[in-house]
């Protein structure tokens, strides 16, 4: 416990010097709803409106929201999950919604459900998958869709977080709602990750933290570099739109939709812009192609190591003893 105090002292005057939102990034909106007080997914959905979803103490919804921040559409899908953390986009108007979340890693299995949304209110009954990590129990708060339809989980770990892979139901022994589905390792990624996205061409994927993200190549999961995400209360999710634009928000009531300054991200990427859409299947139609397994433990460090880590777990541990007090 000490130790975790101590932390969050550091974490607490690490906080004082985070820089504000950078000139190029730019405020979408904020969330108008009251009920939205810990967003911890966000899913772009096109035509203007964002998937998101509260966290643990919540009921299993997905609120669909404008781009003036208002709320439009309510998707019931469960009345008691354990913990709600994740959201990915599954195609047209649906997403994952993945209940992954175990601050305490005692968990037997973790769930994903794929379910409608957009606007009006509905009450759905998805099927349910059980997911099981082939190494024991994990904290996780991301789910990420290819653009090609396999979906992952990364986990949430202090010394650096792992990419798991979904299996898919194309494949032999595939996804299955009558038993659990084993989870395979592919990749490090950063420490303490809050969640993640692949970008539309389906050749980068960005893993965030508190204060930073990180981008990988896919499917080696080499890292290509690290930028910072714009100052808030606690920031939780990151989605790319089909623009290949990054957008966060965070915990906390009335939190703001922000665009990342694509400068920050082109600089990441080689002076480019944001990679945009190329030719991708619809998920729902394109679950096939399970074998790249992508990246080399061994060979790749996750961007676990240098001062960024060190600052990301400081305040990470600052975050997380205020969450659990």
């Amino acid at each position: 416990m000490k130790a975790v105090v101590a932390a969050g002292a550091l974490g607490l005057v690490l906080i004082s010097s985070v820089p504000a939102h950078a000139a190029g990034d730019e405020v979408l909106f904020a969330f108008s709803d009251p009920t939205i007080s810990e967003a911890s997914g966000l899913t772009p959905l096109g035509n203007g409106l964002y998937a998101t979803t509260n966290d643990s103490g919540d009921s299993g919804r997905v609120f669909t929201v404008d781009s003036r921040g208002d709320t439009v559409g309510v998707t019931h899908w469960a009345d008691d999950p354990v913990d709600v953390e994740g959201l990915a986009p599954a195609g047209g108007n649906r997403v994952w919604v993945g209940d992954i979340g175990d601050n305490n890693s005692v968990r037997d299995s973790i769930r994903i459900a794929k379910v409608r949304v957009g606007r009006g209110e509905r009450t759905v009954s998805p099927t349910v998958y059980e997911l099981v990590y082939p190494d024991g129990p994990h904290n996780a708060e991301s789910i990420l869709a290819h653009p090609d339809g396999r979906l992952f989980v990364a986990t949430k770990d202090w010394g650096g977080g792992s990419l798991y892979e979904v299996p898919l139901h194309s494949s032999p022994g595939g996804l299955d709602p009558d038993r659990p589905n084993r989870l395979k390792e592919v990749a490090p990624v950063i420490p303490m990750a809050t969640d993640g996205a692949f970008f539309p061409d389906g050749e980068h994927v960005v893993v965030r933290g508190y204060y930073s993200a990180t981008i990988y190549d896919w499917p080696s999961m080499d890292r290509v570099g690290s930028f910072r995400t714009p100052d808030q209360e606690q920031g939780e999710a990151i989605g790319v739109t089909r623009k290949g634009d990054v957008v966060v928000t965070s915990e906390g009531l009335r939190a703001e939709v922000i665009r990342v300054d694509p400068e920050l991200v082109g600089e990441v990427l080689g002076d480019e812009p944001p990679p945009k859409a190329g030719p991708s299947a619809d998920p729902d139609e394109a679950e096939q192609g399970n074998e790249g397994d992508g990246g080399d433990r061994d060979g790749n460090d996750g961007g676990s190591t240098g001062p960024i880590a060190l600052v990301a777990l400081a305040v990470a541990a600052y975050f997380i003893f205020r969450k659990r007090s």
